[in-house]
């Protein structure tokens, strides 16, 4: 159960009811064009520390949103029937931590991993909207991370992460359940099929004697249009899983490639103890797209694949690949400048992996590779590269306010430079009228970028919302006008480090 606190919800009311605006006053830069986004609802979901505030799904039918509270081990439920005036609702208790939700025509789905176990098996939890009432359970692979209905309601389909212990101890496999929601027939796919095969194309398979198949991890699913395939990041592999949701099989799995942070329009700033905010430089390093959230959208008739390009790296007590360019023995034949790299105000703070680079196996490492893009990708379903922000994200925020550039959930700026930047974290995407917007959650920095992506091989950056009292944007939602209580398309925020809710409201300046 939650505890609600009425004076600091009226509040973050009040503030959000003075503080709504037009988009290019409220954000402080950007081109809205002809729309305008006000946040016109915000609410703190539980007390205390971080954690009581992650993945939302809302419902069009009963108005209700639901937040996934892992602290709490519930989703957390408030009626938006006025999105100004959240109120809460009679949360849903659940048995595990739950880790995300989705909702399809009044029915809810929740991922939710095992209780005393993380290495073991979870489950999705159905429940109806209006009742709240438990209707089934349905077996996943081990630590289901994020849940999603088809388009067309015929499947639900679970990304089960499958993260070792510790100690590195316990490495169960990486899984995909899909669930016949007409039958309640339940699927679980593994890729011990893969065991054998080279994926190629700087796809990771690193853990300490683990097959690919405990070495994947699936970490996000988005769905077909049609409902007929579905496309799984595997984050810290650098891949994409395709599944045939009719058959059910996984038909196939793409490496990203690298970025190669030397050429223009890839520059970055990777120290934090330079003494400069927004270093911008080209330099000697290869990073993994290493995406998060993904999405698919049609745009013109064809299917795009969006990725937020994140980072991640393991980091537990039984094994970690992370180090820093300061620490490594670099090959002198390919860093003749090894020394001047490896100052703290050049490349020698930068974190990146051990587990590749060593090219040749004598010992030192000949090729740098960091983690994650720092961008947006958009891919052709088959994986190839349509279009990547490239430094965009970071330079577009130095420009607009220096000092939120790299900064740390709300600390000082530069903090996370030698890291993995502003880490997009989230993206979805909203039709409104001829046009297709992309939005991306920032996970350090804050706030959503807002792209006009109407043309996907050149996106257009829009405006960056965001209010300072946000931290640590994790899920993401889009409204249309037609499902939405004030009649105009929401973007709906959750902030798992602030424990806040948003809610924007677009409308047409015309």
């Amino acid at each position: 159960m939650k505890i609600f606190n009425k004076s600091i919800l009226m509040a973050a009311i009040a503030l959000v009811v003075l503080n709504s605006c037009d988009l290019d006053d409220y954000t402080g830069g950007g081109n809205g064009g002809d729309l305008t986004f006000t946040k016109i609802g915000s609410f703190i979901n539980g007390t205390g520390d971080e954690g009581f505030a992650e993945i939302s799904a809302f419902d069009p039918e009963t108005n209700k949103l639901f937040v996934v509270n892992p602290n709490e081990s519930e989703l957390s439920v408030w009626n938006l029937s006025n999105p100004k005036i959240p109120v809460p609702a009679t949360d849903i208790p659940l048995v595990g931590i739950p880790n995300s939700v989705t909702v399809y025509d009044g029915t809810i789905a929740v991922a939710i991993e095992n209780a005393t176990n993380k290495q073991a098996n979870g489950m999705i939890a159905t429940f109806d909207s209006e009742s709240q009432t438990l209707l089934n359970t349905y077996e996943t692979g081990a630590l289901p991370d994020m849940v999603t209905f088809s388009p067309n309601g015929k499947y639900i389909v679970a990304a089960n992460e499958g993260e070792p212990n510790d100690l590195y101890t316990d490495d169960p496999e990486g899984s995909i359940t899909i669930v016949e929601t007409a039958s309640a027939q339940t699927y679980i796919l593994g890729f011990s099929a893969f065991n054998s095969r080279e994926i190629g194309n700087d796809f990771r398979v690193f853990g300490p004697g683990a097959s690919l198949a405990q070495d994947i991890e699936p970490e996000y699913v988005a769905i077909s249009n049609d409902s007929k395939t579905a496309y799984v990041t595997l984050q810290e592999n650098n891949g994409i899983a395709i599944v045939n949701l009719e058959s059910k099989t996984i038909t196939d799995i793409v490496g990203l490639g690298v970025k190669d942070y030397s050429l223009p329009n890839n520059q970055i700033d990777a120290s934090d103890k330079d003494g400069i905010i927004g270093n911008f430089q080209n330099w000697p390093v290869l990073g993994f797209y290493h995406p998060d959230a993904i999405t698919c959208t049609k745009i013109n008739g064809s299917e795009y694949l969006i990725t937020a390009n994140e980072g991640d790296a393991r980091d537990y007590d039984g094994y970690s690949e992370e180090n820093r360019v300061k620490d490594l023995l670099l090959d002198p034949t390919a860093f003749p400048n090894a020394a001047t790299l490896q100052l703290d105000k050049n490349l020698g703070r930068l974190k990146i992996t051990t587990a590749n680079g060593d090219i040749d196996q004598d010992g030192d490492t000949d090729i740098i590779y960091a983690y994650g893009g720092r961008s947006f990708t958009i891919w052709s379903t088959s994986g190839s590269v349509i279009y990547d922000s490239g430094d965009q994200i970071g330079k577009t925020i130095f420009e607009l306010d220096p000092n939120m550039f790299n900064n740390n959930e709300g600390s000082e700026a530069d903090k996370r430079s030698d890291d993995k930047g502003v880490e997009p974290e989230a993206v979805e995407t909203l039709k409104i009228g001829h046009k297709t917007f992309l939005f991306v959650g920032l996970e350090r920095t804050g706030g959503v970028m807002v792209y006009d992506i109407s043309n996907p091989s050149q996106p257009k950056f829009m405006t960056w919302l965001r209010d300072v009292d946000d931290i640590g944007p994790e899920g993401l939602i889009g409204i249309q006008a037609s499902d939405s209580p004030t009649g105009n398309d929401l973007i709906i925020v959750t902030h798992e480090v602030s424990n806040t809710v948003a809610i924007y409201e677009i409308s047409s300046k015309k």
